[in-house]
């Protein structure tokens, strides 16, 4: 019995491992596969790819997140370009603490980059923020910020190459720590990804102080108004407090009962600079800005072949909405690798402190009677009252642009993919509907088999209504569990007459099959080749046509 037993265990055993060295292998082939393709003369200069070989470090996680605040700060700005200047402040009560700056990718697994050596300041208790009892807005006016200047040397791209930053900061006596997040654009550079960093949504749902967008986190009711003249607050689950002064970018500000605390936007981005794609990042805010290149004179959305919109990204002005749909109409290709895309419509206001534009969000949401565009009794601009996009008197549903538009949160299911989804989405992957050779063996028509992506619906999901552009194509149509019936979510691609395609996965978690990150800290491991597979597909699909 005992040699029974002892061969069983280690016949399971042989078989564990047989399987992790095929799971090993098909992501080293996919690797390989996407890696060769990238290897032309241009790619092998592509600054991304330089960026990643240089050495990476694991230093920049937090080991004691400051979850009752004793470190936090905020930028000046969400988003800075080469050559310019980003103030960080910073409030503790300790009599000193570092800086420690840290660019965002893959670097051989890591994660991270040291920028610099560590930069020791003297603590600043600041003083608290104001508050305007109407709005709700919570503003900050801290003092005694850490200028940073960003290098711009023409002849190396790399030096501080455009990307997510994080900020490090440590407490000098306790060792607590948070983070500072910033992105670094270089708007001269045509790169053939543009990924947008949804700060829009991380600030809507950003409750420090106790006031945000929302009334399940706010002190009484929910804000108006919002600043970004302050931290980020730290997520509702302890086990997610590693994320903390990040935003959305690595973890998320959800309640438990709705999803788990896990990121998206950080999984896409290792998984692009690992797989070698030309990227470049920018915020939702320098979409709504969209200034003009010196040289080119073009808006600098034209001068990327691909724009990409990741995980959550809920909150659009009307200016974001009209210079994408601007680009895409020139020839920018839109990737939404995301869902609950564009749903509320806010406005820009200038700070109430400082007067910098762009750095308060105004979304009155469901009290829009009080919005004073909808008070004012003039038409002519209810077209920007801070409403949903889909509702009166703006009138624009978000599916005429993406594909598909939210219908669902608190979701958790597989994508089905269709069995006409195109053949060229499908190229590379394992996945297909039936057994042709079985078929002529028994002369047999066997029952078409699903073709599943398993985990990567959820938590919000997107649907076609009946706005879409007529020439969309249904790539996916997935069931999952709803109130005691059954709903379906869909993936989508369509072209426009430019030539540009516009895809959409209809769900947020399709970048956890990219990426590990947060895995299983936070969430089941949900990597899947045939994700990937397909991502690429769609990428490298889009990067054919040239604007």
């Amino acid at each position: 019995m005992f040699f029974v037993y002892q061969s069983r265990f280690f016949a399971r055993a042989l078989l564990t491992v047989l399987l992790t060295i095929a799971i090993v292998i098909i992501f080293s082939l996919a690797d390989v596969a996407i890696a060769q393709e990238l290897s032309t003369p241009k790619q092998q200069n592509n600054p991304t790819i330089i960026e990643n070989q240089k050495p990476g470090t694991t230093d920049w996680q937090l080991t004691q997140p400051a979850i009752r605040r004793e470190i936090e700060g905020y930028a000046s700005l969400t988003s800075v370009n080469r050559g310019d200047e980003i103030k960080l402040f910073v409030n503790t009560r300790e009599p000193n603490y570092t800086i420690e700056i840290f660019r965002m990718g893959w670097y051989g697994g890591a994660g991270g980059r040291l920028m610099a050596a560590a930069i020791k300041r003297v603590g600043t208790k600041q003083p608290p923020p104001i508050i305007d009892q109407a709005t709700g807005l919570i503003e900050c006016n801290w003092r005694d910020p850490y200028v940073l200047k960003i290098p711009d040397n023409p002849k190396d791209l790399t030096q501080w190459a455009s990307g997510v930053y994080l900020a490090k900061l440590t407490a000098g006596k306790s060792g607590k720590q948070s983070y500072i997040i910033f992105v670094v654009r270089d708007d001269s550079r045509p790169s053939d990804i543009l990924f947008q960093s949804s700060v829009t949504t991380y600030q809507a749902y950003n409750n420090w102080g106790g006031m945000s967008l929302y009334r399940w986190n706010s002190r009484g009711k929910q804000a108006a108004k919002v600043s970004f003249n302050r931290p980020y607050a730290a997520s509702p689950s302890l086990a997610a407090a590693y994320g903390m002064g990040a935003g959305e970018f690595l973890t998320n500000a959800q309640p438990k009962r709705r999803t788990s605390n896990a990121g998206w936007e950080y999984n896409m981005v290792r998984w692009l600079e690992r797989s070698g794609y030309d990227v470049s990042y920018i915020t939702d805010i320098d979409t709504h800005n969209n200034p003009l290149e010196l040289y080119t004179t073009k808006p600098i959305l034209w001068l990327h072949k691909v724009f990409l919109s990741v995980g959550h990204d809920e909150y659009w002005s009307a200016k974001m909405r009209q210079n994408v749909e601007t680009a895409r109409d020139y020839g920018v290709n839109l990737g939404f690798f995301s869902s609950n895309t564009c749903y509320w419509q806010i406005r820009f206001e200038p700070s109430f402190v400082t007067r910098e534009m762009n750095r308060t969000i105004v979304a009155y949401k469901e009290n829009l009677l009080l919005d004073p565009f909808a008070r004012d009794k003039d038409p002519t601009n209810d077209f920007l009252v801070t409403t949903l996009w889909r509702n009166k008197p703006v009138n624009r549903p978000e599916e005429a642009l993406i594909g598909v538009m939210y219908e669902t949160f608190q979701v958790n299911a597989d994508i089905v993919v269709n069995e006409t989804a195109p053949s060229w989405i499908l190229a590379g992957t394992q996945l297909h509907s039936d057994d042709s050779n079985t078929a002529i063996k028994t002369n047999k028509k066997l029952p078409l088999r699903e073709m599943r992506l398993t985990g990567l619906l959820g938590y919000e999901v997107d649907r076609m209504f009946r706005y879409a552009p007529t020439n969309t194509i249904r790539i996916a149509h997935s069931p999952y569990r709803y109130k005691g019936g059954t709903r379906y979510a869909d993936m989508t691609v369509y072209t426009t007459e430019s030539g540009a395609m516009v895809f959409a996965t209809g769900s947020m978690q399709w970048n956890w099959g990219l990426d590990d990150y947060n895995a299983p800290t936070l969430r089941p491991s949900l990597l899947n080749p045939d994700a990937q597979a397909i991502t690429h597909n769609v990428l490298k699909q889009m990067m054919k046509i040239k604007n």
